[in-house]
């Protein structure tokens, strides 16, 4: 009988499609951060669900690695008036859902309420403010400014000074969702949290999910 060889065990695969410059900044860093634990694919473009589906059917290489990936992220901002794209924003991922029935996909959402500066604040202050209007975004966006004044979009020097806080970020963000278990969040885990990721999206309430995939990064082991 031949022995059996014990396959090695390897990197998580993660690809990751994101909404701004900002976010595509920050990921890069978490790529560099966590290299000796991960393998973080960055898309080339700009978009999340609809660029997905896009590439999912038109790559034949991305659709052969898709295979091959351990999660799909989705770093996006969540917006007041977008609330009702729930279900067509999950219809994008039908096909990709679908070609993994066997050893499912995690899709994991690293969404932020209404800009991704309330994420980059949360590195420095726990609060909680209103953003809706594109004033209270200003606002953020200058409460960071407060803390590295050279912080502009899709920046990566500055905003690699600000994620370098991440362990900060953790926590506040922690706090920003706990705090909606009072409001009616249904309960989250980290093996089910659709149906609370679909109460954030067609929400109203501040808070950022971002802190989930980095617990998920500083958890595992380095190779």
């Amino acid at each position: 009988m031949a022995r059996r060889i014990k396959s090695r065990p390897t990197k998580k695969a993660i690809y990751v499609f994101w909404e701004g410059e900002s976010e595509e900044a920050y990921t890069k860093y978490l790529k560099k951060l966590f290299s000796a634990k991960s393998t973080i694919r960055i898309h080339s473009e700009k978009g999340t669900f609809s660029t997905a589906k896009a590439f999912f059917r038109g790559n034949i290489r991305f659709k052969n690695d898709v295979s091959e990936l351990d999660e799909i992220w989705f770093f996006f901002d969540t917006e007041v008036d977008k609330g009702e794209q729930w279900d067509e924003s999950m219809r994008c991922l039908e096909d990709i859902i679908r070609s993994r029935r066997k050893n499912p996909i995690k899709i994991r959402l690293l969404m932020t309420t209404g800009c991704i500066e309330y994420w980059l604040l949360l590195h420095y202050e726990r609060v909680a403010p209103r953003i809706v209007t594109p004033a209270d975004k200003d606002r953020i966006k200058g409460r960071v400014k407060n803390h590295v004044p050279l912080y502009e979009k899709g920046d990566y020097d500055s905003i690699s000074v600000i994620a370098s806080k991440y362990q900060t970020a953790v926590e506040n963000g922690k706090w920003s969702l706990t705090r909606l278990n009072q409001d009616g969040m249904p309960q989250r885990t980290k093996e089910n949290t659709m149906e609370s990721d679909k109460w954030l999206f067609k929400g109203t309430h501040t808070f950022s999910t971002v802190h989930e995939a980095i617990e998920m990064l500083c958890a595992l082991p380095e190779f």
